[in-house]
This record gives structure tokens, sequence and C-alpha cells, in this order.
């Protein structure tokens, strides 16, 4: 396998290998399963018990509990025989990070284990080493020696086993050879399963998860091609972005990272990873995998092979385009907002994309996510609009203007063919490609014209697709482009059907995250089918935050929050929303906050500051990776923060 998935211009899942967890089957085209992790003290049996029971009827068809120490492990029983007595026998699944006979002792009592190969056996120091290739091999024999034991334990036992890989918590020793990427994810996952292949264990499930969506995709993809050249078959994946955050823009990272891996059919199981209690996961979970419970009987994205890839699925470049006006090259991607439903516009419907009028000052404030052009349609506003802000309208109504300039035209294909020969196009035209139907006359036509400087330069294409494939039909339009060294600049109109808003985030989320994740897309255009006036302000909202996930346009702080678990040290959900409540306006500036040490400074990977619990009640805050204070008391640890921030020059008052 060259690639990572079977099509890039249909769907059709990866062939995986079948994985026993209890009575339930991964893997081998298996529906995809839905999972989530208590946050409970594992040592409160009947608390454990209770949110475990909540988890399952809100749909977990795995629920996976922290243990930490032998202690724990051996709890594990308790929980097990208690929620079996009620009726409930969903597999339990033990998640071990840095002690082996914990693990040991959970693979006998539960039906899965997971390990992270990053601090199972290795310790993480921060140190960088160095090793000649023979001494590299024995640390690979020491890894043998304190991994067999468990794998012969879960044998006898039938236990299932996840090996987790988390870009966070990469031990030194993969850091010192292969640094913190992708390729050093995966090398520290293939240690550990070459073992298990050599014991001839396969009952294993694999995971590469990251907080930066980017990461956690590129992983996953060379994961696969790893698995497929070197094994000849790959293994059942379980997909999730860790430390994800809470609320919309936790569910926009969770979609854009599980959502593209699953749309090229990679994927056997999910974890929506919140910063909420666990039960509000599982809803989210099943709004992304709904999308490929059904067969997906419309015709691929192309009827023709497509031939060598013109760019590398396994690393980010943006695709080149030229600049017109404020759209293409290494401007930011610009956002549309769709106005096509107001039978009105007034300057207060504005507030809802970033644009606050004052009318004694007769100013305008801006947002840092505040949309660049606005479409509305066969309407023109009748007021002045801020300068920041253009107004996209059908090409008809252009026509019938008096100032054309103070405007942008929107084509359809054959239509802005017609103009161009009759010499009636804009300085600036939004052209409409549909993607579901490329091989047309008018289409071929098109990018011929656009092979002319003039006339690349006075367009911008708005590429859209409705079909079930559709965010593929929009990728091989942009693969034709680039083959064909096109460097129109284009923004991805993401057109959801969905009915309900949950589900237009998933949709908007996966299809439009899919594209930016590879380079493509100068801007980001959304729409939902049902629209209504007032869905512009959420839509303005998912379209910076796919941006933000993509880390494309960044407009807003960024946090990088765990879901809580039984090692916690204090309450996440209260904390997150203590800290965001006064570090919001910090615009670019990411910030972790993290429940224990075990997703401390590793797990926290690109963060510029951390909160890490330390014990109970206390806080240890990290610049980057490194310790600034220790031991803090949780009720001035924020106010500490804030200090932090200040101190490395990155803190603004707000406005």
């Amino acid at each position: 396998m060259q690639l990572y998935c079977n099509s890039l211009t249909e769907y059709k899942r990866l062939a995986t290998l079948e994985v026993k967890v209890g009575d339930l089957l991964i893997g081998n085209f298996h529906p995809i399963r839905i999972q989530t992790m208590t946050t409970t003290d594992t040592m409160d049996t009947a608390g454990t018990v209770a949110q475990a029971i909540r988890c399952i009827e809100a749909g977990a068809e795995l629920v996976r509990i922290t243990a930490p120490s032998k202690k724990e492990a051996e709890n594990l029983l308790n929980i097990k025989n208690e929620l079996r007595r009620q009726g409930y026998h969903t597999p339990l699944v033990a998640d071990i990070h840095f002690t082996p006979n914990a693990a040991e002792i959970a693979a006998r009592i539960v039906e899965k284990v997971r390990i992270n190969p990053g601090n199972y056996i290795d310790k993480k120091k921060f140190e960088t080493l160095e090793y000649t290739d023979a001494e590299y091999l024995e640390e690979i024999d020491r890894i043998r020696e304190r991994f067999t034991p468990l794998v012969n334990i879960c044998r006898e036992h039938g236990t299932a086993m996840r090996i987790g890989t988390n870009h966070g918590s990469l031990s030194d020793r993969i850091m010192s050879r292969y640094g913190d990427t992708p390729m050093g994810m995966v090398e520290s996952a293939m240690e550990f399963l070459r073992i298990a292949e050599d014991l001839q264990f396969r009952n294993i499930v694999l995971s590469m998860k990251a907080s930066n969506p980017q990461v956690m995709v590129q992983a996953y993809r060379l994961l696969v091609q790893t698995m497929q050249q070197e094994l000849g078959h790959a293994y059942p994946l379980h997909l999730g972005v860790t430390e994800a955050g809470d609320g919309e823009d936790g569910r926009i990272k969770s979609a854009i990272g599980i959502g593209t891996l699953l749309e090229d059919g990679v994927g056997d199981t999910i974890r929506v990873s919140l910063t909420e209690d666990p039960e509000f996961e599982l809803p989210v979970c099943r709004d992304i995998v709904k999308r490929y419970s059904g067969h997906r009987t419309e015709k691929p994205a192309t009827d023709r092979p497509l031939g060598a890839l013109p760019y590398s699925p396994f690393s980010y470049k943006r695709r080149e385009s030229i600049v017109v006006d404020n759209t293409g090259d290494k401007q930011v991607p610009v956002v549309v907002a769709d106005y096509r439903h107001s039978a009105t516009i007034q300057p207060s419907d504005l507030n809802a994309i970033g644009y606050t009028y004052n009318e004694p000052s007769d100013k305008w404030n801006i947002a840092d996510a505040a949309a660049d052009y606005i479409y509305t349609g066969t309407a023109a506003p009748s007021f002045a609009l801020p300068g920041t802000l253009q107004v996209v309208v059908d090409a008809d109504k252009w026509q019938t203007l008096a100032d054309k300039a103070a405007y942008v035209p929107y084509f359809g294909t054959r239509a802005y063919l017609n103009a161009i020969a009759a010499g009636q196009t804009g300085k600036k035209n939004f052209v409409a490609v549909n993607c579901d139907d490329l091989d047309t006359t008018d289409i071929n036509d098109l990018l011929k014209q656009l092979e002319q400087p003039a006339i690349a330069g006075a367009t911008i294409l708005a590429a859209h697709a409705t079909g079930s494939n559709a965010m593929a039909s929009i990728r091989r339009f942009f693969i034709q482009l680039t083959a064909q060294q096109l460097t129109v600049p284009v923004i991805i109109h993401s057109v959801s059907p969905q009915p309900t808003a949950d589900e237009h985030l998933i949709h908007h989320a996966t299809e439009a995250g899919a594209l930016l994740l590879d380079g493509f897309g100068d801007g980001l255009w959304l729409t939902n089918q049902d629209q209504t006036p007032a869905q512009a302000a959420l839509l303005n909202n998912i379209a910076f935050g796919i941006l933000q996930a993509t880390r494309t346009r960044i407009s807003k702080t960024e946090y990088i929050s765990c879901p809580s678990c039984g090692r916690t040290l204090f309450d996440l959900q209260e904390t997150t929303a203590r800290i965001r409540a006064v570090t919001h306006h910090l615009k670019g500036v990411k910030i972790a906050i993290m429940g224990c040490i075990v997703n401390g400074p590793g797990e926290m990977a690109d963060a510029d500051f951390g909160y890490v619990g330390s014990g109970v009640g206390k806080i240890t805050l990290y610049r980057g990776k490194e310790i600034v204070k220790r031991g803090l008391n949780s009720d001035v640890a924020v106010d500490e923060l804030i200090s932090l921030i200040r101190e490395n020059g990155m803190w603004v008052d707000k406005n």
C-alpha cells in the first residue's frame, strides 16, 4: 500500500484484523465502536459503577477506567462484579501508563488493557540520549523482557490490548532518535507491536493520539502505511484527539481529527475526549460515526485513476496559490458568511459575524473572528459596511447595480465563461464549481481559461459538493488543480444537509477540516441547507473554530484540556472555566490544563503554558515543558498563571 487507505475517491473501509474484547468484535469491517472513560476515583467502587452505567446507557460500547497503581487494578474486580451483578456486561478497559505490574493484574480481570509505550517501560526525563545501533537494540531487548509477561497474561486470559501512543509522551529514547514527530509516534508503537507479532499475539488495537489534529492524522496515516508494508496487514485503530477541550471547540477539534480519517475508511473505534462528564462524549461519537453506518451507493469522486499524488498526505504543505486581493498565497484563509436567507440586512445583523456598529461614534468594532466576506444573494445592503467586509452578490444582481466596483459578483461556471467572452466580469469574481461532477465541458473550459494569468488573477473559485463522497470530490478537484499547476485561489464551500445544529458542526468540521489538514483551501464558506438567519453566529464560530483547530488561522486562545479521570487532582471542568474566563482574549496563546502528572508536561505537547495537578490541592506551572513554579496552592495558581504569562510578554489587557 503506497498510501494509507483503500481509496481517495470513495468510501471504502480499511481491512483490519479482528479483535475480540469480551463479546465485542472490533475491526474486520464490524461497525465503528464508540467508547468513553470514567472520571471517578477508581477506589470509589460505587461512584465508578454508577458513572459507568450512565455511560453505557448513553451508548458506550466500551468503558475505560484508570488503574495507576496495583490497588486500583485490584479494585477493578469489585467494579466489574458489581456491574455484572446489575446486568451490565459492557467490556471494561484498564488504562495503564507507568505501572507494568498494575497492567498484569488488570489483564487478569478486565477485557482489555491499554498501555502507553512512551512511558510503560521507558522513563521520561526530557533528556537527550545517544545510542549506537547496538545499544539501541539492547533497549529493544529490555522492552521485550518487560513486555512479554503482559502479552502472555493477555493470551492466557483472552484479554485484548491497546497500544496507545500519545504525541506528548514519547520516551526520551524515541525523541532522541526520531524527534517529536508522527514517525516517532509510529515507531514507538511498532517496537511493541513487533514483539507481540513475534509472540504470535494479535488481539491488539492501536492508537496515535495528539492534541493537534494535524499531527494525529499524519501519525495514523503513517502507521497504516508502515503496518501494511512491514507486516502485510493492519491492526484495528482506535481514533481520538487527546485533550480536545470542552464545548464547541472540543467537538470541532475531535470531528476534524477523527472525521478526516473515517472519511477515508480508516478507524474501527473512537473516543471523543472532552473536558466534560463522560456521558456527554457519547452523543458526539454517535453523530460522527452515523455518517459511515450506511452503504454509500453514489458514484465515486472520479471515474478514472488519480495517478501519482501531487502532494504528500504524511506532511503538511499548503497548496501554492496566487493572491487575488485578500485571498490566496500566504494570507490566512478568508471566511465567507452566508446571509442569502436574510430578507433585509441591518447593521445589528453583523454582530453575529464579528462586526459591532457604534452609532454615536459612527464606527465599527471588529472582532478577531470577523468574517471577510458576506454573501447576500440577490440583496444588497442599504448601509455602508466596514471597510474590511466585502459583499458578494449573485452575478445577475451585480449586473443591475450602479456601483459594481463596491460588490463582488458570484457566477456559476457557465455564466462566468459567458461573462469572460462578453467582457462583463468584475475586478474580482467568485465562481462556483460543483465538484460532484468535475468531468464536464464547462469545468474543463473554465480550467483552460484559468491558464491565462489575467483571468486567474481576477478569479476566486468556490468549490462545493453535496454527495456522500463530498470531501473526496472536492479533494479530487484540488488534486487536479495542483497536477495541472493551476494556482487560482479556492474557497472550500461546505454545504451541510444535516437536520440538527450538532450534526451541522460535525459535518462542516469533518469535510472542511479534512481538506485544510491536507493543505487545501484559501478560505471557508459554510452553508446549511435549511439555514435560517439565526444560524449566522453559529456558522461563523464553527468556521473560525475549524481554522483554529487546523492551525491555519489563529483568532483566539487555544486550550489543551484533558478529559478528567480517576487520576485527576482537581475539578477540571471548574478550573478550565476559571482559566478561560480570564485568558480567553489572548489570541494565539496555547494553555494546557492537565489534571495530573501523567497528562502533564508530556501530554501538553506544544502548549505555551501548562497548569498541572501535582498533588491534592497543589498545582505546578510550566512554560512549555519547563517547570517554572512547583507546588502552588490551587487558590492562588490561576493568578500565578496570569503573572507567568505577563512575565513572558504574552499578556494583553482586555479591551
